[in-house]
């Protein structure tokens, strides 16, 4: 899926590892990334949570969508950061699931995301 995905790759996002509802995406902050604060711009930060969202909920086989999302930000990214967000699967029911994604700049939460999910038929 990632393969496909032109948004995140020219991001520069890595897909690190993946298994049965989980995964694990890398990127750096770029210059193009950081706003006017000189901090890396939120969206650019869900974008890399809901990234690793898709991978994980995606890893079952079916098209899986985003029905809803969201993201508290703990602390700033900067400029040449490395980030890590880490998806794990919480429950799914029906055609349902609900994700949490911790994106990291070393040991250091820097964003909680939590994810819910939808397969399609």
């Amino acid at each position: 899926m990632l393969d496909d995905d032109l948004a995140s790759r020219s991001l520069g996002m890595s897909l690190v590892e993946a298994g049965p509802g989980s995964a694990v995406v890398s990127m750096t902050v770029t210059a193009t990334m950081v706003n006017g604060h000189g901090i890396a711009h939120g969206g650019y930060l869900f974008l890399l949570a809901d990234t690793t969202f898709a991978c994980a909920c995606n890893s079952h086989g079916p098209v899986t969508v985003a029905a809803g999302a969201d993201i508290t930000f703990v602390t700033s990214a900067r400029l040449g950061d490395e980030l890590t967000a880490r998806a794990t699967e919480r429950v799914t029911y029906g055609r349902s699931g609900i994700y949490d994604v911790t994106v990291t700049r070393g040991d250091e939460v820097v964003a909680e995301f939590r994810g819910r999910s939808r397969t399609l038929r």
